[in-house]
């Protein structure tokens, strides 16, 4: 989804000490002006509206628009959006220019007045063409986003520029935007990434969270996980929930900090907290294992279920994860089920492999090895090693579909090229026995023996131990020296 374009909003009292800047020259009508401001500035906000109203009543534009901001803000007076509204319009008429972006901000909102957008543009225009930076931006936006004009990004990134050119931080922020994805002006990162560094050198949260990521993935600058962190740490201390969740990733994974799982609990659940679906699954995570906090099953499942909640696929998962093996909360099979199938529906392919496993094993489902096969081949198609074993292993022994002993050996070596220990051994033995494939002593030799150094201590690894051992009996010197290069290849490629 495209970032929202950076206003200036209804910030008022900004704009109230912006027009308080204005003087009058030393007349008794200045003098009052001066105590209005004096007035404002020590809180006594019904002294300085009385002057305000009185000035406003003369025709005084800066008192009028100062006037309007009280009745905007509620102070020294009820609020009340119409009178403010009519007051901007009243200095705005003269010309004031922070009067006519207040104006326009009236109608663009509809505060005090139906909302207008072409109005609003009419307002912002005025005073952007007088050179007020914040009308500049927010007529920016208007042509960024349609509002009361055709689209037009060209125009947009104009008036972003003579905003940002005046060290507006949002119109920096806005402009860099529109290098980073090619809006208005030619795509360019390293241009993004300057504008962007503008804005947060000034404290923009947003531009701060944005130049973090363009040092994590090297774009615009060159690659620094280190200058990443920095950034996300400024953007997430000013509560910027991306850049919390991003942190505490950097601090999990110890990418450009010192890993410090404490410190990555502290960053996700302030993100977590702020409704971030994948800080509440890491959190859970954290939990779930014991990392950075005391291992609490149950509070894994808590955060867990928050971010599947919000339709987290990993979190999904997770939480089915849970029901199945009664961690955390009575175990549950439907329940897992539930939660898998709504992960395997977004295309989570752990998520399918274990739907196939319960029609498998027949487990909260009446045992279907179609169905488990069906599901199987889903997860594999998606990549997942552990279901093109699992799909292997159905096609070697004709479970849920037809025996076919070549389509076994292809997904075998799919999961053995990434890796999996059992699909190795098996890969290994249809080349020892020539099923699906002719027989080659050297190559069963090769992923039994792959599949030794990969499968862990127990039965399995003893099972290709003794397949390796078996298949060395029937080589020649030569070819178990081949063998074993094949092997050594096949390890530093990995």
């Amino acid at each position: 989804m495209r970032n929202r374009p950076q206003y200036s909003k209804s910030g008022f009292a900004v704009y109230l000490m912006a027009a308080l800047l204005f003087v009058l020259p030393a007349t008794a009508q200045a003098a009052s002006f001066d105590d209005a401001l004096n007035a404002y500035n020590k809180g006594d906000y019904q002294t300085a509206f009385q002057i305000y109203k009185g000035l406003a009543a003369q025709g005084n534009p800066r008192a009028q628009n100062n006037l309007a901001n009280l009745y905007d803000m509620g102070q020294g007076v009820a609020r009340d959006l119409r009178q403010a509204a009519y007051w901007y319009g009243k200095a705005a008429a003269q010309g004031h220019s922070i009067a006519q972006y207040n104006l326009g901000n009236m109608y663009d909102y509809g505060q005090g007045m139906p909302q207008n957008y072409a109005e609003a543009l009419k307002w912002y225009q005025l005073a952007a063409e007088k050179g007020y930076r914040k009308a500049q931006n927010n007529l920016g936006i208007m042509y960024d986003r349609g509002k009361g004009v055709p689209q037009s990004y060209g125009t947009a990134a104009r008036w972003y520029r003579k905003a940002a050119e005046q060290g507006f931080d949002k119109a920096q922020f806005n402009l860099g935007y529109m290098y980073k994805v090619g809006e208005g002006v030619s795509k360019n990162q390293a241009m993004a990434a300057e504008w962007f560094r503008k804005a947060a050198g000034q404290g923009h949260a947003k531009a701060q969270f944005k130049l973090g990521g363009m040092y994590d993935s090297g774009q615009g600058v060159e690659k620094s996980y280190e200058q990443a962190a920095q950034w996300y740490q400024k953007a997430a201390g000013k509560g910027h929930m991306k850049a919390q969740f991003n942190i505490g990733n950097m601090y999990d994974f110890g990418q450009g900090v010192v890993q410090n799982y404490q410190q990555a609990v502290q960053w996700y659940r302030k993100a977590a907290e702020q409704g971030h679906a994948s800080a509440q699954n890491s959190l859970g995570n954290m939990y779930d294992k014991g990392l950075g906090v005391p291992s609490s099953l149950e509070t894994a499942v808590i955060w867990y279920r928050k971010a599947a909640e919000q339709g987290h696929s990993l979190a999904q998962f997770n939480l089915g994860t849970m029901y199945h093996h009664g961690q955390g909360l009575p175990q549950d099979y439907a329940q897992s089920m539930s939660w898998y199938r709504k992960a395997a529906d977004q295309g989570h392919s752990k998520a399918q492999n274990n739907i196939g496993l319960m029609y498998d094993q027949g487990k909260g489902v009446e045992r279907n090895l179609q169905t488990a096969a069906q599901w199987y081949q889903k997860a594999a198609d998606g990549g997942f090693p552990l279901a093109q074993y699992n799909v292997g292993s159905m096609y070697e022994l004709g479970e849920g579909v037809l025996q076919n002993y070549e389509k076994a050996a292809e997904w075998y070596q799919k999961a053995a090229d990434q890796g999996h220990g059992l699909a190795q051994n098996y890969l290994g033995a249809l080349y020892h026995q020539g099923k699906g494939m002719p027989q080659d002593f050297v190559k069963a030799h090769m992923w039994y023996n792959l599949a030794a150094a990969k499968l862990k201590p127990g039965k399995d690894q003893d099972m290709a131990v003794k397949n390796r051992d078996k298949v060395t009996q029937l080589l020649q010197p030569e070819q178990l020296t081949e063998a074993q290069r094949l092997a050594g290849n096949w390890q530093s490629k990995k």
